[in-house]
């Protein structure tokens, strides 16, 4: 396989996403799948915008204004990867989501390209996965 010299000194990237409830958005990725919440941010008294992270991986969700509509489709096409350290770590994942009355697309499996994953959907219906490697 041939890596492309980068133009780019790049270190991480991270992410936002709009949400259309941001208080439960923010519960769900601190009690369901485990991120911290890092900072929040307001806007006239109110919370607008919170940063949730967990190791290097930051997220950054913000309040919907609803300006666009509220039925419309977020997110399609579009997908997150969190890759955590350890095989117990996938499984234990997937088990806080459900334990939290969120659901899987996909339960954790070992796949042929050497991951054990699962995939679910967040509350405004992105698309998320949790991954790490066969061999460490």
């Amino acid at each position: 396989m041939t890596h492309a010299s980068a133009a780019i000194n790049a270190t991480t990237l991270g992410c936002s996403i709009t949400c259309k409830d941001l208080d439960a958005s923010i519960r769900f990725y601190r009690d369901a799948v485990g991120f911290a919440v890092e900072a929040t941010y307001e806007t006239e008294g109110k919370v607008t915008t919170a940063v949730v992270a967990a190791g290097s991986c930051r997220i950054v969700l913000n309040q919907d204004d609803g300006k666009l509509g509220w039925t419309r489709i977020k997110g399609q096409g579009f997908y997150l990867q969190i890759n955590v350290a350890s095989l117990a770590d996938v499984d234990a994942a997937a088990a806080r989501i459900k334990a939290a009355g969120g659901s899987l697309t996909d339960e954790p499996a070992d796949r042929p390209w050497g991951v054990r994953m699962f995939q679910f959907r967040d509350l405004d219906g992105f698309k998320l996965g949790v991954s790490a490697p066969l061999q460490g």
